[in-house]
């Protein structure tokens, strides 16, 4: 056979290194059959199953309105407010007369709708506050507070000052301002009044405004402000900073939902008394102390604020 070309026999059936990872059968690869979670995430997921659960202490809403909640509602949200869309359902359930847990720039706080009177009475005996306290308020704008208040103090030209003008630097802000309540505030938010003297006259409330990514975008598509108490442990003076702990805890004492914005550090706001002469004030907290603002005794300070607007976010 002219021409043709005879390779030896060995070369015919020899193949590469290459060739024969191409050729061979795939190998199975064997996955684990149990992953295994850190104990951390384990304990948080059983709480949060504990917190789901129904429970024969919660309160039922007392507007027929109103449909029945059979289970506690956890929204999960990142804290810089990426994930805003994921509110809705919140955003639904307070305008039904809900009441829960948000976060704000300070602490947890356990809100409801301001013109929900049967919502205020709830909040009220879930966290088990006289109805002689004051409520606070978280407001949208300014606007909002110059409606359920009298305002700021402003500038005359006779040597007062306008703190208005002052105020309006540091809102929104980790701040509590104590005013004089309208009369466009329901009953249930303002005291009418104590025993002593000192305070017989006076009608307060606590307002704020959250520097807070995830409570502007609740309180932005509410048609009036939330009223507002911090979560504290029940029969601690202590805040409440995780919000799994707050379900599992307030859950089974009638809360409707939860937003988790992650733990908080235990840093409440700065409650300032704008129904003085001069604004003082009576308990420092997160937002630092201004030049426009006074200082009173630590001690009487303390008390002074929790007989004004207790558990202050």
């Amino acid at each position: 056979m002219a021409g043709t070309k005879l390779f030896p026999t060995q070369s015919t059936h020899s193949l590469s290194f290459r060739h024969f990872f191409a050729l061979a059968p795939p190998r199975a690869v064997s996955y684990p059959t149990r992953v295994r979670l850190g104990c951390a995430k384990l304990s948080r997921l059983r709480v949060l199953a504990m917190a789901a659960k129904r429970s024969p202490k919660r309160l039922k809403y007392s507007a027929p309105r109103v449909s029945k909640i059979d289970d506690l509602v956890y929204v999960e949200v990142d804290p810089s407010g990426t994930e805003n869309w994921k509110l809705e359902p919140v955003i639904e359930l307070l305008n039904q007369g809900a009441v829960g847990v948000i976060p704000t720039d300070t602490v947890y706080a356990i809100v409801c709708h301001l013109k929900s009177h049967s919502a205020i009475e709830r909040l009220r005996r879930i966290k088990n506050i006289e109805p002689s306290k004051p409520l606070s308020i978280l407001c949208r704008s300014l606007r909002d507070i110059d409606t359920y208040t009298t305002g700021f103090p402003r500038g005359d030209g006779q040597g007062h000052a306008n703190i208005f003008r002052a105020v309006k630097h540091c809102l929104p802000g980790p701040y509590t301002f104590i005013l004089t309540a309208s009369k466009e505030l329901p009953k249930q938010c303002v005291r009418y009044g104590t025993t002593t003297a000192k305070y017989a006259a006076r009608k307060n409330v606590g307002v704020r405004m959250p520097d807070d990514a995830i409570c502007q975008a609740i309180l932005e598509k509410m048609d009036a402000p939330l009223i507002s108490t911090s979560v504290k442990w029940p029969k601690e003076n202590e805040w409440m900073i995780d919000p799994v702990v707050i379900a599992d805890i307030y859950g089974a004492e009638g809360l409707d939902f939860v937003v988790d914005g992650g733990i908080r550090v235990a840093d409440p706001s700065t409650v300032v008394d704008m129904t003085r002469a001069s604004p003082k004030i009576v308990r420092l907290g997160k937002g630092p102390k201004l030049h426009w603002m006074a200082s009173e005794d630590d001690n009487e300070s303390a008390v002074y604020a929790d007989e004004l607007i207790p558990s202050a976010t």
